[in-house]
């Protein structure tokens, strides 16, 4: 690939999120650098990045006249404000999902971007994932025909609470906004809008604070999606299934990538994203059939992000679809709250930008 013009990057927060995801993708990315870090803990980030600039405050951050760029790791309930300071202060933003706690907040952020004529993306990197690209090519090759049932499932075993943000009572915590946005911008993508959602979540473990399960339904005109999270998982549930009207087929496992950046993996490396869980497929004769899945490889989305910020492509995930994530979001909150069938609180001319 060809020199590209480079864009200085600062990254608020550097958790679980912005250590794990962020950090390595960014710095795999050519002709992205990762110039700043906001952070408490210096010797923390040093180990990892020792040539980074690491400040005390994301607003220091934000205001360091070499960064065009600022992506937003921190705590959900300061997605909204920081991303406002960052697009006052004339830099480009990503933000990590959830896009922010409300629509409101949402919707003030996107009009100040299109004011100050700014990229402004959301961080929904599991469109990169290998167990949703297989899923999404299997659909749109026709092997299942009409998709009548899919369901979506992130589940893991943590039967433990732990101490710390996401787990305590604080705006923006719980399970539901954790995963379900994963969950909810896949499904998205696949089919678009529902036309109505009902939600249950709940809170199951033993001292638990906020929602540790969710179990979502997504009604479209002629099939059913159901969207479920839990924390008290140990197996025997797939990632995927999906039925249709010429077949099934069911993806076992979850896409690898946070495994191993876990690990150590190098982003863009031979191993990086590969998955050789298959997906395995039941025609009308009911025999199963493996088909390979393909490999998953989240760098696209920061690569489309530098893309899009140089002007060569349009924004990889628009901040309207992330604002009807968060409309999925905040319908299934309310139908759990309610017990009623809720519809999407987005405007005649928002729906159309999703089309």
């Amino acid at each position: 690939m060809s020199k590209v013009q480079t864009i200085n990057i600062a990254l608020i927060g550097y958790g679980f999120v912005g250590k794990t995801f962020h950090a390595p993708l960014i710095q795999s990315v050519d002709g992205l650098k990762l110039a700043v870090v906001s952070s408490r803990d210096e010797e923390k980030v040093k180990r990892d990045l020792p040539d980074v600039l690491v400040v005390d405050t994301p607003e220091e951050a934000i205001q360091h006249p070499d960064v065009d760029l600022v992506v937003i790791a921190s705590p959900n309930a300061t997605h909204a404000p920081l991303a406002t300071l960052a697009l006052n202060a004339g830099k480009h933003v990503v933000v990590d999902k959830p896009f922010t706690l409300d629509m409101q907040e949402a919707r003030d952020l996107i009009a100040l971007a299109e004011e100050k004529q700014l990229l402004l993306s959301v961080f929904h990197n599991r469109r990169w994932d290998s167990d949703f690209l297989g899923i999404k090519q299997i659909i749109e090759q026709g092997t299942v025909g009409k998709v009548k049932h899919l369901e979506s499932h992130i589940d893991r075993f943590r039967p433990e609470v732990r101490v710390r943000w996401r787990e305590q009572n604080v705006p923006g915590s719980g399970l539901w906004f954790d995963l379900g946005p994963h969950l909810i911008d896949q499904t998205l993508q696949l089919f678009g809008l529902p036309e109505s959602v009902q939600g249950n979540i709940a809170t199951l473990r033993d001292g638990a604070e906020v929602n540790d399960w969710a179990h979502v339904l997504l009604n479209y005109p002629d099939r059913k999606v159901v969207l479920h999270a839990s924390m008290l998982v140990a197996g025997g549930t797939a990632r995927f299934t999906v039925h249709g009207d010429k077949g099934s087929v069911v993806k076992a496992r979850i896409d690898q990538q946070e495994a191993q950046l876990l690990a150590g993996v190098l982003p863009g490396s031979d191993a990086w994203g590969k998955d050789d869980d298959s997906m395995v497929f039941f025609g009308a004769d009911g025999e199963p059939q493996t088909i390979a899945t393909p490999k998953g490889d989240q760098r696209q989305y920061y690569i489309n992000v530098r893309d899009a910020v140089l002007g060569k492509i349009a924004n990889p995930v628009h901040p309207v679809e992330a604002l009807a994530v968060m409309a999925v979001l905040e319908a299934a909150v309310k139908s759990s709250e309610t017990g009623s069938t809720q519809t999407l609180a987005l405007t005649d001319e928002e729906r159309a930008l999703m089309r």
